[in-house]
């Protein structure tokens, strides 16, 4: 009798297992390159990537400067690349990406480059990959390098089947 319920109690179970659903909300009347919001139901697999800064393009010149990064759009492209990766490396794609916080050095002197940060965005979101994250893009003061100018993190979630 036991085993029969147990039985039962494991069909039922497995005839009501939830696939994860990742639904992307626009931004109403835009075309701009981010989601109003995305939503994560169901079975989903969550990956978090931490800051991820651009790679050395320039080994000739002092590691503390952004001429070794590059420009905004060149560091931009750098750190994605990096985030895709990383992501790759889990099983992710940057289609995946529900989530993004980006950090963009901003003062007096040299103002954040926010045209060229979406320069190398839409290399990535908008285009030929339509899946687009939540994204904030914050103004700061500097980055743990003097040299970067951008630095990226992210999340990721995708169906755990």
């Amino acid at each position: 009798m036991k085993k029969g319920m147990l039985a039962l109690t494991a069909l039922l179970l497995g005839s009501n297992v939830v696939h994860a659903e990742v639904v992307r909300y626009p931004i109403p009347n835009s075309t701009f390159p981010i989601a109003q919001a995305v939503k994560v139901s169901g079975d989903a697999v969550t990956l978090y990537v931490s800051g991820q800064v651009p790679p050395v393009i320039n080994k000739d010149v002092e590691a503390t400067s952004p001429q070794a990064y590059g420009d905004t759009k060149t560091q931009t492209v750098g750190v994605l690349n990096r985030i895709k990766q990383i992501l790759e490396g889990q099983g992710f794609g940057m289609a995946d990406v529900v989530k993004m916080q980006v950090f963009l050095v901003h003062d007096a002197r040299a103002p954040m480059d926010f045209k060229a940060f979406m320069e190398g965005y839409t290399q990535f979101f908008g285009g030929a990959q339509p899946n687009l994250p939540v994204r904030s893009v914050v103004g700061v003061a500097a980055l743990a390098n003097p040299g970067f100018l951008v630095e990226i993190e992210v999340t990721a979630a995708k169906d755990s089947k």
